[in-house]
């Protein structure tokens, strides 16, 4: 039988022994106080977090990959922030892959028994090619799910950078890592739903990885979404208002420059801001790593 009692995500929270005799106002309350314990929970992992932005994005700049894995809640958060990546930052779809215990069925429906594989983990990572370059990223609210330790614990041998995100101190995934993420929430107000604070915390803690890894390879401008997908009419004006909100330029111009620039956004941003040839700017995008700033330079 698992040992889970001792976990701090399976203790019982005194706030709510009585959750079943409270008003939906009196729940909504207690689970909003609660939550705001996730916020300075996430706040003491801050150095270990940006730690973990550097490694992904010096993988990625090596031509590694960002590989999520979990169960359940975890899995399918890892997964949300993968599918993500795409459409925001115009990523191919195989540069940051979510893994979920049980495969993509189950992120609709429970795979039961999945989580507990001792082989699942690594077949998964086999599956799909993992080595030396990647960054494997293990979600586990609890900090013990074994889907996940011997997945990070095959993704270690072969050489592949290793991270763990958990809510519990000292936890089983963080001993197989070489970055443990511990954000601990404190007990869930429905005892052990860690689909609630600590799922909170991990969607908080992934939102920071993937935003600040797409940041460090180029992938925003001052603060905005350069290489978006244009894949419907809200997304190709959020292009025009992304050259214009970069250049200052009318939105007659920003129609014109991505026409000329088939749709990118950034080379756009380039031939507006260097006045410069279609041809040119795509050079300077390649020699920055498409890093806009240092492309403007000189």
């Amino acid at each position: 039988m698992a040992n889970i009692e001792k976990l701090t995500t399976e203790t019982r929270n005194p706030k709510t022994y009585k959750l079943d005799e409270m008003s939906p106002l009196e729940i909504v309350k207690v689970m909003n106080e609660e939550d705001e314990n996730v916020i300075k929970a996430v706040r003491n992992e801050l150095e270990n977090i940006a730690k973990a932005i550097e490694i992904c994005t010096e993988a990625l700049e090596n031509g590694g990959r960002l590989i999520y894995m979990g169960a359940g809640t975890s899995g399918r958060l890892g997964l949300l922030d993968a599918v993500e990546c795409p459409p925001t930052f115009g990523t191919p779809d195989d540069l940051v892959i979510g893994l979920i215990a049980g495969g993509e069925k189950a992120f609709i429906k429970a795979v039961e028994g999945a989580e507990d594989s001792t082989t699942l983990g690594e077949e998964d990572l086999k599956s799909i090619g993992v080595n030396d370059k990647d960054v494997v990223i293990g979600i586990a609210a609890s900090g013990r799910t074994p889907y996940v330790i011997y997945g990070l614990r095959y993704a270690k041998s072969i050489g592949s950078k290793t991270i763990a995100i958990a809510c519990n101190k000292e936890s089983e995934v963080g001993k197989e890592t070489d970055l443990a993420i511990e954000v601990v929430t404190g007990p869930e107000v429905l005892t052990g739903s860690t689909r609630l604070k600590a799922g909170t915390a991990q969607k908080m803690v992934l939102n920071m990885i993937s935003t600040g890894t797409m940041v460090g390879i180029g992938k925003v401008y001052q603060n905005l979404m350069v290489d978006v997908v244009q894949t419907n009419e809200k997304l190709r004006t959020r292009a025009e208002n992304i050259v214009i909100s970069a250049t200052s330029c009318s939105r007659v111009e920003a129609k014109k420059y991505l026409e000329l620039a088939g749709g990118n956004a950034k080379t756009a941003i380039v031939m507006i801001l260097k006045n410069c040839s279609l041809e040119e700017a795509t050079e300077r995008l390649t020699k920055s790593r498409g890093h806009i700033r240092l492309a403007l330079l000189n």
